[in-house]
């Protein structure tokens, strides 16, 4: 059950000794980004790929490996259809509790109808008079970044509390829901518009474009983006101009065979005289409706800092601006929005940061921020700077995923490595993105050498971990590599016309891997058998029990169970 521990009365940090593990054993911990386990298949790029590591973890040690839940409830979603991801995934891997994460606290705050009362609609609210309320954000219903039945009820809330002007930059999705689903999420946007302008709303689609060509970059990984985006949604400007959302998508999609959803170029709708007819000006309110917050922070700079110098922004609007929630809880950004993010308190890394366990955390770029900001409880920085120690290596700019599929596995495997042989930390966590982030292209090939360059990687720690005669944990976020087709109702891959497979990009509901080991594991721990349900958020008391503790009693139960070894 989601739960806001907040509210309950303060406990203290001391962490009582476990009476079966010992204390000072060095804890390597993975987190395989996009790994889950699904049958054997010629699409689940994870068994077709070389992973003799990972296979070794599986079948050498049955009673230390097994499956979680990684989706829907079980990581505070609001239902089990829908599909985790990395943000909520990490979360609760380092909250040890489920939260109600973004879909459902939007959900509650829309439903409740209080999302109206609070001080970030009533902010932008003053803009209603005589602006324009612009909506900027994923046009889909894939429930990981956004949904549309939630913008749907911000269009007809804000119309019905004083909006008399709206436009709506649409980024279309094709990654967390089929692609070409585009077409019938901005039909069904425009028939809603329509609906509001015969109510007196002068309510319009101004802009679009492609969710990982236009606006959605993070980790400030790529700027030019962001500039895409803010050229069509700000300065009107754009390379393809159309009357209509719906024509811009049909024909993008038309005229070039290779064009998806994902990678739509961006487009401006514009009036009979060629006009653009939404640019941001001085005076408008904005509202950034995504509810996830990795791929909205770049925006949000540069939306709210006047100071940005990471691109020729050409003009700086004064506008009332909040997001759907706060995006980053350290940096206050925005400073406005309509619905407050869970409080996420008392996370497995403050308590270990209490108890004198040294940290340190590594990933890319396209994941750092999942083994520091996201474990921590959407909390930037150091709990305590003497004991923790984060580091990130820089991703490829510029290089698509499928083009170098290998990433920086090896690269972060080996700052691990380093890390565990130096004794200077008795926790070591990185994330590995290869199979979430090639898996995202749809290219199985590549997914399939990433999978692989995964595992090189996972030996490079269990082997410094042996070294050392440490613990290992290996475990995923969410599912993804392993079911890379687009399936019909009784499973069948769907072929298009020429009889090829038609490639799945998004997560999936599948569960994921734990496995334990390691020479400083003691004889007697094996995973239990009474929590068949058990998911990402059992993980942190289960960490917290490697590092010779008790875990937290408000936590949910640990994995494993230490019974007497006979002599």
């Amino acid at each position: 059950m989601a739960r806001r521990p907040g509210a309950e009365e303060e406990r203290p940090w001391g962490l009582a000794e476990h009476g079966r593990l010992g204390k000072r054993k060095v804890v390597g911990v993975v987190v395989l980004d996009g790994w889950g386990e699904a049958p054997p298949d010629p699409f689940n790029c994870i068994h077709v790929a070389d992973t003799p590591t990972l296979d070794a973890l599986k079948k050498g040690a049955p009673e230390r490996w097994r499956l979680i839940k990684a989706h829907g409830t079980a990581v505070g979603l609001p239902t089990d259809d829908d599909m985790g991801n990395s943000e909520v995934g990490h979360n609760a891997l380092g909250a040890g509790q489920i939260y109600a994460q973004g879909a459902k606290l939007v959900d509650l705050a829309l439903d409740s109808g209080k999302i109206y009362e609070g001080e970030g609609f009533k902010y932008i609210q003053q803009s209603f008079d005589t602006g324009t309320l612009h909506l900027i954000g994923l046009l889909s219903d894939g429930g990981v970044h956004s949904r549309i039945d939630q913008l749907q009820l911000l269009l007809k809330g804000a119309s019905e509390h004083g909006a008399k002007r709206i436009r709506v930059h649409i980024l279309t999705d094709g990654r967390d829901v089929l692609d070409g689903s585009s077409v019938t999420f901005v039909e069904t946007l425009e028939n809603d518009l329509a609906k509001l302008q015969e109510k007196g709303v002068d309510a319009r689609i101004a802009s679009g474009g492609g969710r990982m060509y236009v606006t959605m970059d993070r980790y400030e990984n790529d700027w030019q983006v962001v500039k895409r985006g803010w050229d069509a949604q700000v300065l009107g400007e754009a390379p393809h101009k159309f009357p209509s959302a719906l024509e811009a998508v049909k024909k993008l999609r038309d005229d070039d065979p290779k064009a998806n959803d994902q990678y739509l170029p961006p487009f401006v709708v514009v009036d009979e005289s060629g006009k653009p007819v939404g640019p941001i000006v001085d005076g408008d309110a904005v509202v950034t409706f995504n509810f996830r917050a990795d791929r909205m922070v770049m925006l949000a700079k540069a939306l709210e800092y006047e100071d940005l110098d990471k691109f020729d922004r050409v003009r700086f609007p004064r506008i009332r601006y909040a997001g759907m929630l706060q995006y980053d809880g350290e940096l206050k950004l925005p400073s406005h929005y309509l619905v407050a993010p869970p409080e996420i308190e008392r996370t497995s890394g403050e308590y270990l940061a209490h108890n004198g366990v040294r940290t340190y955390a590594c990933s890319e770029t396209v994941k750092f921020g999942h083994v520091t900001f996201f474990w921590n409880g959407n909390r930037s920085g150091y709990f305590n700077p003497n004991l923790e120690r984060y580091e990130e290596i820089p991703s490829d700019t510029g290089i698509p995923f499928n083009v170098q599929p290998r990433m920086k596995a090896v690269e972060v495997a080996e700052k691990a490595r380093d890390a565990i042989l130096s004794g200077k930390f008795d926790q070591v966590r990185v994330n590995i993105p290869n199979a979430d982030m090639v898996g995202h292209t749809g290219d199985l090939e590549a997914t399939i050498a990433g999978c692989k360059a995964a595992d090189e990687a996972v030996k490079i720690i269990l082997d410094a971990i042996e070294q050392v005669g440490g613990i290992f944990v290996v475990t995923a976020d969410h599912g993804n590599a392993e079911d890379m087709v687009k399936r019909d109702k009784s499973g069948k891959p769907i072929r298009d016309k020429d009889g090829n497979v038609q490639p799945l990009t998004s997560h999936t509901l599948n569960p994921v891997p734990i496995a334990i080991g390691g020479p400083g594991l003691a004889p007697g721990a094996t995973f239990r058998e009474d929590l068949p349900d058990a998911g990402l958020a059992n993980v942190a008391a289960t960490l917290i029990n490697l590092h010779g503790f008790e875990a937290p009693r408000h936590y949910e139960p640990t994995l494993i169970q230490v019974s007497p070894v006979p002599f």
